[in-house]
C-alpha cells in the first residue's frame, strides 16, 4: 500500500495530531503504557522555513508505571530532516526548563527528550539509543532507595535518539513495528513523498492499522501534497546551500593546510636564517678576536723593533768606544815603540828596557816586528 512519508514535517504533524496514534508511538518509544496525551501549547512548526530546520512538539503524557500508578511526564519530541547543531536542541530544552507551566508544585515535571533524526550520529549503529541517567554514590554503586525523587528528576532528563537512516526493515519488537512507517528504505523510487509498505504485516494490529489509514489519507490529500512540495523545495535549497558551504569549508580547510605548511616552511627558513646569523656573528667574533690578536702582535713587533733599534744604537755606541780605545791603544803602542827605539839607540838592551818599562822582553820584541 502507498502511504505518505512521515519524514515530512507536515505529514508527521498530521499523524501526531491523532491522540490515539500519539499514544501508540509514545508508548512504543517510552516502553510504557501512555494512557493520555496532551499537546502542550509551545509547539514549533516550520512555517518560517528560512530560520528553522527543527520540528518540535511538546506533549504532556500520562504514563502507567509497573506498580499501576500513573504519573504525568513531559515529552519533548524534536524531529529534523537535516543535520542540525546540538545547540539548537539544547536551546529548546532550556525553554522547557524555564517554562513555569511545566512545574508541579515546587518541582518541574520529569522530562524525556525524543530526537527523530533524519541523519546518522557518528559511528553509532543502533537505530534507537536510550540515554538514561542513573544515580550513583561515591563508590560508583547505583542508588535506588528514595528514587525516583521529584528534586532529582527536575534537574535531569532521559533521552531517546532515533536514527531513521539506521532503520532497515527488521521488525523484532513493538518499537520496530511502530518505527517501520518511518523506514526510508520503503521510499517509492519515483516519488520520495510516499512509502510502499506491505500492509499484511500490520493486519492484526489495530493501532498500526490506524496509523496506516491516516498516512493513506495524507497521501491522497492535495493540500498535503502541496505542502510536501514546499518542504522539498525548501530542503533542496538547504541542501544546495550546505553543499556550497561544505565545498567552501573544504577549500578553506585546504587553504588552512597550505597556510600551515607555508608557516612551517617559513619557520624552518627563519630558523635557518637565525642559525646562519648566529654563525656569521660567531665568525665575526672570531675575526674580531683574530684582529685583536694581530693588533697585539703588531704592537709586540713594534716594541721588538724599538728594542732592536735601541740595541743597534748601543752596539754602534760600543763600536765607537772600541774604535776609540783601539786608536788610543795604537797611539800608546806607537809611543812605546818610539820609546823603545830611543832606549835601544842609547845602547840599552831589550831586557833592560823591558825592566825599565815594566814589560816583558817578548812583548817588546813583538812590538818591534
Amino acid at each position: 500500500m502507498v502511504v505518505a512519508n512521515p519524514i515530512y514535517d507536515v505529514v508527521f504533524k498530521y499523524l501526531m495530531e491523532d491522540e490515539r496514534i500519539a499514544r501508540t508511538i509514545l508508548s512504543a518509544l517510552l516502553k510504557k503504557e501512555v494512557t493520555h496525551v496532551e499537546v502542550r501549547p509551545h509547539e514549533y512548526s516550520n512555517d518560517e522555513r528560512e530560520s528553522l530546520s527543527v520540528f518540535r512538539i511538546d506533549f504532556g503524557a500520562t504514563v502507567r508505571e509497573e506498580d499501576g500508578k500513573e504519573r504525568l511526564i513531559l515529552v519533548e519530541l524534536q524531529k529534523t530532516w537535516v543535520e542540525t547543531e546540538t545547540l539548537r536542541f539544547r536551546q529548546y530544552l532550556g525553554v522547557q526548563y524555564r517554562n513555569p507551566k511545566n512545574m508541579t508544585g515546587d518541582y518541574s515535571l520529569p522530562m524525556v527528550a525524543v530526537y527523530l533524526l533524519g541523519h546518522k550520529v557518528g559511528d553509532i549503529e543502533e537505530p534507537v539509543l536510550y540515554v538514561n541517567h542513573m544515580a550513583r554514590d561515591y563508590n560508583d554503586k547505583v542508588v535506588t532507595k528514595g528514587l525516583p525523587d521529584p528534586f532529582v528528576e527536575s534537574l535531569t532528563h532521559n533521552s531517546i535518539i532515533v536514527q531513521i537512516p539506521r532503520l532497515h526493515g527488521q521488525i523484532n519488537n513493538r518499537l520496530d513495528m511502530v518505527l517501520s512507517v518511518f523506514d526510508q528504505t520503503y521510499k517509492d523510487r519515483d516519488d520520495e513523498q510516499v512509502l510502499r509498505l506491505d500492509d499484511t504485516v500490520y493486519l492484526e494490529d489495530s493501532d498500526m492499522q490506524r496509523i496506516l489509514h491516516r498516512l493513506t489519507q495524507a497521501a491522497a490529500d492535495a493540500n498535503m501534497r502541496h505542502r510536501m512540495d514546499v518542504e522539498d523545495e525548501y530542503f533542496s535549497v538547504i541542501e544546495k546551500r550546505d553543499t556550497e558551504i561544505m565545498i567552501k569549508d573544504k577549500q578553506l580547510a585546504e587553504k588552512a593546510v597550505q597556510l600551515a605548511e607555508k608557516n612551517v616552511q617559513l619557520a624552518e627558513k627563519d630558523g635557518q636564517l637565525k642559525e646562519k646569523e648566529g654563525q656569521l656573528k660567531e665568525k665575526e667574533g672570531q675575526l674580531k678576536e683574530k684582529d685583536g690578536q694581530l693588533k697585539e702582535m703588531d704592537g709586540q713587533l713594534k716594541e721588538m723593533d724599538g728594542q732592536l733599534k735601541e740595541k743597534d744604537g748601543q752596539l754602534k755606541e760600543k763600536d765607537g768606544q772600541l774604535k776609540e780605545k783601539d786608536g788610543q791603544l795604537k797611539a800608546q803602542q806607537e809611543m812605546l815603540r818610539n820609546s823603545l827605539q830611543l832606549f835601544l839607540q842609547a845602547g840599552m838592551s831589550i831586557e833592560e828596557v823591558a825592566e825599565k818599562l815594566g814589560k816583558s822582553a817578548e812583548d817588546l820584541k813583538q812590538l818591534m816586528d
